[in-house]
Formats: structure tokens, C-alpha cells, sequence
């Protein structure tokens, strides 16, 4: 009897995983239907993000079109040390709280992330992209500002690409890119 409890208890609770879809929430604005060119392929998806976060100073950016590539769930997770307590922690954001707390910077200082190298591995609907970035203040930049790498989380639910998260740590004195994430 308490077999078929539990496996009763853990149907419905698959069916209600299943039964949701990606819409807005309450506190985020509604989002627009994505360009199909944009979440078509693993690789499209990929190229979205970094274009549309990508600007000189001055540029606005298309938050609309960055809201569109995110699942309703969606997270961004910036790692790195506290350098105050050198304490290493995550933050965890939505789309929405990234647009509003990183894009007035974005577009007064000028920021291009740029994909160096790609690891990918996939299963069924989901993937998972290793991305090694660089980040200059203008696209013509020679040098970068910054490296790390991004680990995104992708869903495929049949239809489209959506990012489900990304986290991501930059590259530090202490905590070089491994030379297998370069090339």
C-alpha cells in the first residue's frame, strides 16, 4: 500500500513538472515571442546571448530579445571570492534582475563577450555548454578585460532552445582557464 502511495504521489508530481510552460512571472515583464532564428539550434542560441549582450558604450541592447531566450525559471549565477572576505559564494538572479542590475553598465561602459571555445555535452533535451569567454569594452579592442567561463543550461522542449541557467566564474591569478577549455 505504501508503494502505490508513493508511486501515485510521484506521478502527480511528474505531471506537474510536465504541465508547465515557459510564460512570464508576476514580477517579470511579459516577454516576447523569441526570433525562431535565434533558439533554433544549440549553437544559435549560444550566438544570441553573447550578440545581445554585446555593445559599445553608449549601445542600448534589445532586452526584449535577451528576456525571450530565457525559460520562465531561468537563473543567472555569478561565482567568484569575496574580496573582502575571500569567501567564494553565488548569486543567483533572473533575467529580469540581470537587465536591470547589469545593463545600465553594460551600456555606459561599453561590453563584448565573445565565445573562445565551446565544450557541449548533450543528452536527449538537455545540454550542457562549457563556454570559455573573453570581454572587451569595444569591439575593436586588441585586448580583453576579462576571461572565464560559462556554464550554460539548455532545454529543448520540441520546439525551441531555451537557457535554463547560466553560471559562470571569471578567470583569476589564482584560478586560471585549464588549457583544455582554450581550444
Amino acid at each position: 500500500m505504501k508503494l502505490l502511495t508513493i508511486a501515485i504521489l510521484l506521478g502527480c508530481c511528474a505531471v506537474s513538472i510536465f504541465a508547465q510552460t515557459p510564460t512570464a512571472s508576476p514580477a517579470a515583464p511579459a516577454v516576447k515571442e523569441a526570433n525562431p532564428a535565434d533558439v533554433g539550434s544549440i549553437d544559435s542560441i549560444m550566438k544570441a546571448v553573447y550578440d545581445v549582450i554585446s555593445g559599445d558604450a553608449g549601445q542600448k541592447r534589445d532586452w526584449d530579445r535577451f528576456r525571450s531566450l530565457f525559460h520562465k525559471d531561468a537563473k543567472l549565477i555569478p561565482t567568484g571570492k569575496n574580496a573582502q572576505t575571500g569567501v567564494t559564494g553565488a548569486r543567483f538572479l533572473t533575467p529580469e534582475d540581470y537587465v536591470q542590475r547589469a545593463g545600465p553598465n553594460l551600456e555606459k561602459d561599453g561590453f563584448h563577450e565573445r565565445e573562445l571555445s565551446r565544450k557541449v555535452d548533450q543528452y536527449g533535451n538537455i545540454a550542457h555548454v562549457f563556454s570559455t569567454y573573453v570581454t572587451f569594452r569595444k569591439k575593436d579592442d586588441k585586448d580583453p578585460f576579462m576571461r572565464g567561463i560559462n556554464s550554460f543550461q539548455l532545454l529543448n522542449d520540441g520546439k525551441r532552445w531555451w537557457v535554463v541557467n547560466i553560471y559562470w566564474l571569471a578567470e583569476t591569478p589564482e584560478n586560471p582557464i585549464p588549457a583544455k577549455y582554450l581550444n
